[in-house]
């Protein structure tokens, strides 16, 4: 399995709702709403990078209120 953090920016005031239209989506493991530079932290899993970087990780940035977005896949997953 293929695991990343994604670190997403929202516009002001939506963090809480974004993290909770993020936790449902396919593929996501966990997603919270956070302080500091980036206003929510999803982990994500997939079986491949292609699933990851071509599914999951679009479906994310679509949704409405993601400013910006940065994807961190993890170095072992294992």
């Amino acid at each position: 399995m293929v695991q990343a953090y994604m670190l997403i920016q929202t516009e002001v005031g939506r963090a809480e709702v974004v993290a909770k239209q993020v936790a449902g989506l396919p593929g996501v493991l966990s997603s919270e709403y956070v302080t500091g530079p980036y206003d929510v932290v999803v982990r994500v899993g997939a079986a491949s990078d292609d699933e990851l970087t071509g599914s999951i990780v679009p479906s994310i940035q679509q949704i409405a209120g993601i400013t910006r977005t940065l994807t961190c896949p993890i170095a072992d997953a294992g």
